[in-house]
Protein backbone atom coordinates (compact mmCIF):
# COMPACT_ATOMS: atom_id res chain seq x y z
CA UNK A 1 0.00 0.00 0.00
CA UNK A 2 2.81 2.43 0.91
CA UNK A 3 4.71 1.72 -2.31
CA UNK A 4 1.57 2.23 -4.35
CA UNK A 5 0.89 5.49 -2.56
CA UNK A 6 4.43 6.77 -3.19
CA UNK A 7 4.13 5.84 -6.87
CA UNK A 8 0.80 7.60 -7.12
CA UNK A 9 2.17 10.67 -5.33
CA UNK A 10 5.03 10.88 -7.81
CA UNK A 11 2.61 10.56 -10.72
CA UNK A 12 0.35 13.19 -9.23
CA UNK A 13 3.29 15.57 -8.88
CA UNK A 14 4.27 14.97 -12.51
CA UNK A 15 0.73 15.86 -13.61
CA UNK A 16 1.31 19.47 -12.56
CA UNK A 17 3.70 19.99 -15.46
CA UNK A 18 1.33 18.28 -17.88
CA UNK A 19 -1.54 20.46 -16.71
CA UNK A 20 0.47 23.61 -17.40
CA UNK A 21 1.29 22.47 -20.94
CA UNK A 22 -2.30 21.42 -21.57
CA UNK A 23 -3.62 24.79 -20.37
CA UNK A 24 -1.31 26.68 -22.71
CA UNK A 25 -2.48 24.59 -25.65
CA UNK A 26 -6.13 25.14 -24.75
CA UNK A 27 -5.68 28.90 -24.53
CA UNK A 28 -3.95 28.97 -27.90
CA UNK A 29 -6.97 27.47 -29.67
CA UNK A 30 -9.75 28.94 -27.55
CA UNK A 31 -12.69 30.66 -29.18
CA UNK A 32 -15.13 33.30 -28.02
CA UNK A 33 -17.41 31.89 -25.33
CA UNK A 34 -21.16 31.88 -26.03
CA UNK A 35 -21.84 32.90 -22.43
CA UNK A 36 -20.06 34.97 -19.80
CA UNK A 37 -18.46 33.25 -16.80
CA UNK A 38 -17.08 34.96 -13.73
CA UNK A 39 -13.63 33.92 -12.45
CA UNK A 40 -14.12 30.80 -10.30
CA UNK A 41 -13.73 31.14 -6.53
CA UNK A 42 -12.00 28.53 -4.39
CA UNK A 43 -11.98 27.51 -0.74
CA UNK A 44 -10.00 24.59 0.70
CA UNK A 45 -9.68 23.64 4.36
CA UNK A 46 -8.34 20.74 6.40
CA UNK A 47 -9.60 19.93 9.88
CA UNK A 48 -6.49 19.58 12.05
CA UNK A 49 -8.30 17.39 14.57
CA UNK A 50 -9.96 14.89 12.22
CA UNK A 51 -7.82 15.25 9.09
CA UNK A 52 -10.93 15.73 6.93
CA UNK A 53 -10.62 17.93 3.85
CA UNK A 54 -13.26 20.19 2.34
CA UNK A 55 -12.64 21.82 -1.03
CA UNK A 56 -15.16 24.05 -2.78
CA UNK A 57 -14.83 25.73 -6.17
CA UNK A 58 -17.68 27.77 -7.60
CA UNK A 59 -18.47 30.11 -10.47
CA UNK A 60 -21.34 32.17 -11.86
CA UNK A 61 -22.36 31.93 -15.49
CA UNK A 62 -24.42 34.55 -17.25
CA UNK A 63 -26.45 33.05 -20.08
CA UNK A 64 -29.68 33.69 -21.98
CA UNK A 65 -32.79 32.56 -20.16
CA UNK A 66 -33.89 30.69 -23.25
CA UNK A 67 -30.64 28.72 -23.34
CA UNK A 68 -30.93 27.89 -19.65
CA UNK A 69 -34.46 26.59 -20.08
CA UNK A 70 -33.23 24.25 -22.81
CA UNK A 71 -30.65 22.62 -20.53
CA UNK A 72 -32.44 22.75 -17.16
CA UNK A 73 -33.34 19.07 -16.90
CA UNK A 74 -32.21 15.86 -15.25
CA UNK A 75 -30.76 14.73 -18.58
CA UNK A 76 -28.42 17.71 -18.76
CA UNK A 77 -27.52 17.36 -15.08
CA UNK A 78 -26.39 13.83 -15.90
CA UNK A 79 -24.51 15.15 -18.93
CA UNK A 80 -22.85 17.81 -16.76
CA UNK A 81 -21.58 15.03 -14.50
CA UNK A 82 -20.16 13.16 -17.50
CA UNK A 83 -18.60 16.40 -18.76
CA UNK A 84 -16.67 16.66 -15.51
CA UNK A 85 -15.20 13.18 -15.92
CA UNK A 86 -14.41 13.85 -19.58
CA UNK A 87 -12.64 17.05 -18.64
CA UNK A 88 -10.58 15.23 -15.99
CA UNK A 89 -9.43 12.70 -18.59
CA UNK A 90 -8.53 15.38 -21.13
CA UNK A 91 -6.77 17.56 -18.56
CA UNK A 92 -4.52 14.67 -17.56
CA UNK A 93 -3.87 13.68 -21.18
CA UNK A 94 -5.61 10.36 -20.63
CA UNK A 95 -3.43 9.28 -17.71
CA UNK A 96 -6.52 9.36 -15.52
CA UNK A 97 -9.88 8.01 -16.62
CA UNK A 98 -13.14 6.84 -15.10
CA UNK A 99 -14.27 3.22 -15.01
CA UNK A 100 -18.01 2.61 -14.82
CA UNK A 101 -19.84 -0.28 -13.24
CA UNK A 102 -23.45 -0.73 -12.21
CA UNK A 103 -22.80 0.26 -8.62
CA UNK A 104 -19.54 2.23 -8.69
CA UNK A 105 -17.41 4.82 -10.47
CA UNK A 106 -13.62 4.56 -10.14
CA UNK A 107 -10.96 7.15 -10.99
CA UNK A 108 -8.12 5.07 -12.40
CA UNK A 109 -4.49 6.04 -12.99
CA UNK A 110 -3.28 4.26 -16.17
CA UNK A 111 -4.76 0.82 -15.39
CA UNK A 112 -7.45 -0.70 -13.19
CA UNK A 113 -5.22 -1.86 -10.27
CA UNK A 114 -4.43 1.80 -9.52
CA UNK A 115 -7.86 2.96 -8.45
CA UNK A 116 -7.23 6.38 -6.96
CA UNK A 117 -10.80 6.88 -5.82
CA UNK A 118 -13.88 4.70 -5.97
CA UNK A 119 -17.33 6.21 -5.54
CA UNK A 120 -20.76 4.74 -5.12
CA UNK A 121 -23.14 5.24 -8.04
CA UNK A 122 -24.26 8.88 -8.29
CA UNK A 123 -27.32 10.29 -6.58
CA UNK A 124 -29.37 12.95 -8.37
CA UNK A 125 -31.65 15.73 -7.20
CA UNK A 126 -33.48 17.99 -9.64
CA UNK A 127 -35.96 20.75 -8.95
CA UNK A 128 -37.19 24.03 -10.35
CA UNK A 129 -34.27 26.04 -8.92
CA UNK A 130 -31.72 23.47 -7.79
CA UNK A 131 -29.88 20.48 -9.21
CA UNK A 132 -27.35 18.18 -7.56
CA UNK A 133 -25.31 15.11 -8.45
CA UNK A 134 -23.35 13.47 -5.63
CA UNK A 135 -20.85 10.61 -5.60
CA UNK A 136 -20.17 9.15 -2.15
CA UNK A 137 -16.55 8.14 -1.52
CA UNK A 138 -16.11 4.42 -0.89
CA UNK A 139 -12.36 3.71 -1.00
CA UNK A 140 -9.21 4.06 -3.09
CA UNK A 141 -5.43 4.53 -2.92
CA UNK A 142 -5.89 8.24 -2.16
CA UNK A 143 -8.33 7.58 0.70
CA UNK A 144 -7.06 6.83 4.19
CA UNK A 145 -8.57 3.95 6.13
CA UNK A 146 -10.64 6.36 8.21
CA UNK A 147 -12.25 7.82 5.11
CA UNK A 148 -13.48 4.60 3.53
CA UNK A 149 -17.27 4.59 3.46
CA UNK A 150 -17.00 7.40 5.98
CA UNK A 151 -19.53 9.85 4.63
CA UNK A 152 -17.20 11.72 2.27
CA UNK A 153 -18.46 12.80 -1.12
CA UNK A 154 -17.85 14.69 -4.35
CA UNK A 155 -20.74 16.70 -5.71
CA UNK A 156 -21.67 19.16 -8.45
CA UNK A 157 -24.44 21.59 -7.62
CA UNK A 158 -26.28 24.07 -9.84
CA UNK A 159 -28.59 26.83 -8.64
CA UNK A 160 -30.70 29.37 -10.47
CA UNK A 161 -32.86 32.28 -9.43
CA UNK A 162 -35.86 33.05 -11.59
CA UNK A 163 -35.78 36.70 -10.42
CA UNK A 164 -32.01 37.13 -10.91
CA UNK A 165 -31.82 38.83 -14.30
CA UNK A 166 -28.31 39.78 -15.39
CA UNK A 167 -28.21 43.24 -17.01
CA UNK A 168 -24.86 42.58 -18.75
CA UNK A 169 -26.38 41.05 -21.87
CA UNK A 170 -24.12 43.17 -24.05
CA UNK A 171 -21.18 40.97 -23.02
CA UNK A 172 -22.71 37.98 -24.77
CA UNK A 173 -23.34 37.47 -28.50
CA UNK A 174 -26.90 36.37 -27.61
CA UNK A 175 -29.70 38.90 -27.46
CA UNK A 176 -32.51 38.88 -24.93
CA UNK A 177 -32.70 38.65 -21.13
CA UNK A 178 -29.87 36.87 -19.33
CA UNK A 179 -29.85 35.13 -15.98
CA UNK A 180 -27.16 33.82 -13.66
CA UNK A 181 -26.47 30.17 -13.03
CA UNK A 182 -24.32 29.28 -10.02
CA UNK A 183 -22.27 26.10 -10.31
CA UNK A 184 -20.12 24.59 -7.56
CA UNK A 185 -17.93 21.52 -7.24
CA UNK A 186 -17.36 20.34 -3.68
CA UNK A 187 -15.38 17.61 -1.96
CA UNK A 188 -16.31 17.15 1.69
CA UNK A 189 -15.37 14.78 4.54
CA UNK A 190 -12.48 13.48 2.43
CA UNK A 191 -9.57 11.87 4.31
CA UNK A 192 -6.50 11.92 2.03
CA UNK A 193 -3.98 9.14 2.57
CA UNK A 194 -1.20 11.34 1.14
CA UNK A 195 -1.71 13.84 3.96
CA UNK A 196 -1.71 11.17 6.65
CA UNK A 197 1.27 9.22 5.30
CA UNK A 198 3.46 11.76 3.48
CA UNK A 199 2.45 14.96 5.25
CA UNK A 200 -0.04 17.75 4.82
CA UNK A 201 2.42 20.01 2.98
CA UNK A 202 3.06 17.38 0.32
CA UNK A 203 -0.68 16.88 -0.07
CA UNK A 204 -1.24 20.63 -0.39
CA UNK A 205 1.42 20.94 -3.11
CA UNK A 206 0.32 17.93 -5.15
CA UNK A 207 -3.11 16.32 -4.90
CA UNK A 208 -4.94 19.32 -3.46
CA UNK A 209 -3.32 21.74 -5.88
CA UNK A 210 -4.14 19.57 -8.90
CA UNK A 211 -7.75 19.19 -7.81
CA UNK A 212 -8.20 22.95 -7.50
CA UNK A 213 -6.52 23.69 -10.85
CA UNK A 214 -8.53 21.07 -12.73
CA UNK A 215 -11.84 22.05 -11.13
CA UNK A 216 -11.44 25.78 -11.77
CA UNK A 217 -10.57 25.10 -15.40
CA UNK A 218 -13.53 22.77 -15.67
CA UNK A 219 -15.80 25.56 -14.47
CA UNK A 220 -14.31 27.96 -17.01
CA UNK A 221 -14.80 25.40 -19.77
CA UNK A 222 -18.55 25.40 -19.17
CA UNK A 223 -18.72 28.71 -21.01
CA UNK A 224 -18.50 26.67 -24.23
CA UNK A 225 -21.72 24.82 -23.31
CA UNK A 226 -20.22 21.62 -24.69
CA UNK A 227 -21.89 18.85 -22.69
CA UNK A 228 -20.74 15.26 -23.07
CA UNK A 229 -23.24 12.50 -23.67
CA UNK A 230 -23.85 10.40 -20.58
CA UNK A 231 -22.29 6.94 -20.55
CA UNK A 232 -25.21 5.55 -18.58
CA UNK A 233 -28.08 7.61 -19.98
CA UNK A 234 -30.27 7.21 -16.93
CA UNK A 235 -32.26 10.37 -17.74
CA UNK A 236 -31.74 10.47 -21.49
CA UNK A 237 -34.88 11.69 -23.24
Amino acid sequence: MTRALVAVAAAVAALLGLLAAWARARRARSRAAPVVIEPPQSLTSLDDETGAVRSLQSAEISLPQQALEQIWSAEYLERLARTYWRFLTRATLGLIHVDYSERERSIVLLARPLKLLTFQAPEYEMGALHGLVRWRIARGVLVSRRGRDGGGYLQIEVRRDLDDIDPRAEQSPYAGPHTRLRISVEVANFYPSIASRLGRRFYDETQSRIHVIVTKRFLRSLARMDFAESRVGRYRA
